[in-house]
């Protein structure tokens, strides 16, 4: 990354989940047109996450702000032409309608987003983020255990765990029961 500070980062939108495929055209075109002087970084802020489903575990990146990449660049015309070239992508982030130039983002809103890019990096090597798909109230089966075929609500989220504290009717009294996450479906 570039310390000049004549670069700033700027917002630019793009059809979600088309976020890399932008990304990878424009570094191609920086690449092919010479720009490497006026384009230093493109970000695509992303979270590993652990996501359970159906009993298993996946590990999958997501996007923190599906629909947009960030761009350290000195804008200038050109660099609004390959913007506005790619593939998938809507341009730059305006503050209003009548704005013809981009607003560049405030330093501390890049120090904010990419500090959260770091900490998810290091959570990672750590072995994940994990995507919970429960929260409190909702009603859930469970499918596997001693519990099996009891409905129940959720009354407590175990991420540390990975378990859910579930209340299930036991001889008509409601009962709190451990639960790891893959032992439970959603009933919604």
């Amino acid at each position: 990354m570039s310390s000049d500070n004549s670069f700033d980062w700027y917002v630019v939108r793009c059809f979600s989940s088309h976020e890399r495929k932008v990304k990878e055209f424009l570094e191609r075109e920086i690449e092919e047109q010479g720009l490497e002087h006026k384009i230093d970084e493109i970000l695509i802020p992303t979270e590993t996450v652990i996501e359970i489903r159906s009993g298993k575990k996946k590990t999958k990146e997501k996007n923190f702000f599906p629909g947009y990449i960030l761009v350290h660049t000195r804008y200038d015309e050109e660099v609004n032409n390959l913007i506005q070239s790619a593939p998938s992508c809507l341009g730059f982030l305006k503050a209003g309608r009548s704005d013809v130039i981009p607003t560049p983002l405030k330093q501390r809103e890049v120090d904010r987003i990419i500090g959260r890019v770091m900490d998810n990096q290091e959570a990672a090597e750590k072995g994940g983020v994990v995507d919970i798909p429960y929260k409190e109230g909702d009603l859930v089966k469970v499918i596997d255990g001693p519990f099996k075929e009891f409905d129940g609500t959720v009354q407590e989220v175990l991420p540390d765990k990975l378990k859910l504290r579930v209340l299930v009717s036991i001889f008509g009294r409601k009962t709190p029961v451990e639960v790891d996450l893959n032992q439970v479906e959603s009933t919604t």
